[in-house]
């Protein structure tokens, strides 16, 4: 295998999803599920996350077949992190009927030591004292992004901001970009958080696509329009995951590389959330998403 080229640290799950379309019992979740799957169309990516006793091997096998290299793969005893919700009929707007931490609650992420080299770490939704205790691992990556939610802007203020500060880009969504910054403007909140110390922050918008700012400018990509959604549950993260992925492929990263990354993300986003879990990502190509990815251009293209 080649050496890893994105390292991607959060949580893996096993989730009970409803939504207007089906019901389905302890599949495969996690933002490191979601993120390492859609970066692997692109680069050799690390997963690190905790696994109870009881994870299925089958979901192993699922990282297996999508090329994920699963040396930062923790096994522990007890039972692996569990989530349920429910999504309401517009699939906008979940509601959480239980989140159970298990072995995610006591995890302490130790990074493989090839993995302290890789050029590019998504550091996904996970504590800040976490994500802060993964960059006190790495050496001089070229490219590190963080993810956030509003339990830790409420929670964990002050090392979320430590993260902030040393990261180079920072993405969240819309609301948690109002909540951290205290504007309501998305614009001034992006100002106020690149004060902060990111070079770049992705404010995501769901449906209506993602916004990149910068000191230099801003940059509006949209989602992939779609006639069925079936299971939202990870979008973010498989955004993510396509960007860091297309990015980590190119290996230079400059403004127009994020920009195209970012498209790339929007596409390997609208396959994911059209199956629940992991499937439509595991009946994917690298040809689908090119093709998709000509078709979003057209309709984004103005000349």
């Amino acid at each position: 295998m080649k050496p890893v080229q994105l390292v991607v640290v959060g949580s893996i799950g096993l989730d009970t999803i409803e939504t207007p379309h089906a019901r389905k019992s302890e599949i495969l979740g996690g933002s490191v599920s979601y993120a390492c799957a859609g970066a692997s169309f692109f680069a050799t990516t690390g997963m690190v996350g905790v696994v109870g006793a009881d994870f299925p091997e089958p979901c192993v096998d699922v990282y297996r077949q999508f090329g994920i290299d699963l040396k930062g793969l923790q096994k522990a005893p007890g039972k692996t992190f569990r989530w349920s919700g429910v999504y309401e009929q517009d699939m906008n707007n979940r509601r959480t009927l239980a989140t159970d931490l298990n072995v995610l609650g006591t995890f302490m992420p130790e990074l493989p030591d090839d993995y302290t080299r890789a050029p590019f770490l998504f550091l996904a939704n996970i504590s800040p004292e976490l994500q802060l205790h993964v960059l006190s691992q790495v050496k001089s990556p070229k490219f590190v992004v963080a993810d956030t939610m509003d339990l830790w802007i409420n929670i964990a203020r002050k090392p979320l901001m430590e993260v902030i500060s040393a990261v180079d880009l920072l993405t969240l969504n819309e609301s948690e970009a109002r909540l951290l910054s205290g504007e309501n403007n998305l614009i001034k909140a992006a100002r106020m958080i690149l004060g902060c110390g990111p070079k770049y922050v992705i404010i995501k918008k769901g449906e209506h696509g993602a916004m990149l700012f910068s000191k230099s400018g801003m940059f509006i990509v949209h989602a992939y329009p779609l006639e069925v959604v079936h299971d939202p549950t990870g979008a973010g993260d498989t955004f993510a995951g396509g960007f860091m992925g297309a990015l980590s492929e190119r290996g230079d990263v400059n403004e127009a590389a994020i920009r195209k990354a970012m498209s790339y993300g929007s596409v390997v986003a609208s396959f994911g959330v059209e199956d629940f879990s992991l499937a439509r990502l595991q009946n994917l190509s690298r040809s689908d998403i090119e093709q998709r990815h000509e078709a979003f251009r057209a309709l984004t293209h103005l000349g």
